[in-house]
């Protein structure tokens, strides 16, 4: 997973290691309507971005407003906020949020400050279907990806499984 913190060229290459263009990234991107994020992974955005001791000039005044309050300087820094102003419904709105400086993530609000990947965060945030279209190629393609180690099922992602000893085999 991507850093919060990081840039939009940041995510670019890792989505390139894995064969996923900026399409990809930015539609796949999409799917943090769903989640929920720690104050932690926005302090230094709201108070200390880039070291200058001030918030990220890119946050609109009254979202930066919102999360002043949520996450004050001295929360419990494990405290929750969605990811997007409609986190039950999967839509584009996350993308409207963009374009409006909403993006509750640096590595979120970079994808609309980039001028590789604006276009495809404006566009998604005025057609909805072509979001959806490119978020199934795009997940699609994540289907497609291998890996040289088996997976595990886990009921809970936090959960590591332990995998059961190899049967032996007798010749």
């Amino acid at each position: 997973m991507p850093s919060p913190r990081s840039n939009a060229t940041t995510l670019i290459n890792l989505f390139q290691k894995y064969n996923l263009d900026v399409k990809d990234l930015v539609a796949l991107s999409g799917s943090h309507f769903n989640g929920k994020v720690r104050c932690f992974s926005i302090m230094f955005r709201l108070y200390n971005q880039s070291g200058s001791g001030k918030p990220d000039s890119a946050l609109d005044p009254g979202f930066r407003a919102e999360l002043d309050k949520l996450c004050p300087l001295d929360v419990d820094q494990n405290k929750t906020g969605n990811l997007d102003a409609t986190p039950v419904i999967f839509d584009n709105q996350y993308f409207k949020d963009l374009v409006g400086g909403k993006g509750f993530l640096n590595s979120d609000q970079t994808l609309f400050t980039f001028p590789q990947t604006q276009g495809l965060v404006r566009l998604y945030s005025i057609d909805q279907n072509e979001f959806f279209k490119a978020f199934v190629e795009g997940m699609l393609k994540l289907g497609d990806l291998q890996s040289d180690q088996l997976g595990e099922i886990r009921k809970n992602c936090r959960d590591v499984v332990n995998p059961s000893p190899a049967p032996h085999v007798l010749y």
